[in-house]
């Protein structure tokens, strides 16, 4: 029977700017497996949310927009009403507001199915804050991906200007700070790394390495469990 406890999960969780995404991917085309950027949902919902000058307290309004996203997820393109906004989501005005958005249970769970319907055949690699807390407990490898606030805001800074995006490698650092203070202390699916989920701090590592890290784990995992996937 076709059902998402017979297809391999890997869940990875971890703060803002740790390089989950890129690893994520990563391991994800050298599997050969599916891959859901979860935040990328949050910072659609605040786009959207933006464009329509929806305030950020009018949770009604925004839980419609989180049940109803015109998304569509092509390689490394994202478009939203037909539109493609892949560099448009990852500003910081967008990023911010979206770790204020996930701070709400209603908007939380509007997306909780439609993160799980990316499970398909032959795997799934995701990553995000509750991915294997929250909407894939039964992950065959969950990770904690994390690396020092210093080190993710000088990634970010990085990524930003490489995209021809203007920071301040200051005021990311600030940012970064906050958004780790709000996502560990929300109500509702708090950041944390779960105690059958295995730590990878990337703060002297590069992506290579933690990309092989992760397929060592996968792998060791792979040959102790009776799991049998479906194709």
């Amino acid at each position: 029977m076709n059902t998402i406890s017979q297809i391999p999960v890997i869940a990875i969780d971890g703060p803002s700017a740790s390089g989950k995404g890129t690893v994520a991917q990563l391991v994800a085309q050298k599997l050969g497996f599916h891959y859901l950027d979860s935040g990328a949902l949050y910072r659609l919902v605040a786009l959207k949310s933006m464009h329509s000058r929806i305030d950020i307290d009018d949770t009604a309004a925004l839980t419609d927009i989180a049940r109803n996203l015109n998304v569509t997820f092509d390689h490394d393109e994202i478009s939203l009403d037909d539109s493609i906004v892949t560099n448009d989501i990852r500003t910081e005005k967008c990023g911010i507001l979206a770790s204020q958005l996930a701070a709400y249970p209603q908007i939380r769970a509007a997306l909780t199915d439609r993160q799980r319907k990316f499970c398909q055949p032959p795997g799934l690699v995701t990553d995000g804050r509750d991915m294997g807390s929250v909407i894939f407990p039964d992950a065959i490898l969950k990770i904690f991906l994390t690396a020092s606030a210093e080190i993710r805001a000088q990634r970010r800074y990085k990524q930003l200007m490489e995209k021809g995006m203007d920071a301040n490698i200051c005021d990311l650092l600030e940012d970064i700070q906050k958004r780790d203070e709000r996502d560990r202390n929300r109500s509702t699916a708090p950041l944390m790394q779960g105690t059958d989920a295995r730590l990878l701090d990337t703060t002297s590592l590069t992506i290579a390495q933690a990309q092989e890290k992760v397929l060592c784990w996968y792998n060791e995992v792979r040959a102790k469990s009776t799991f049998e996937p479906i194709h």
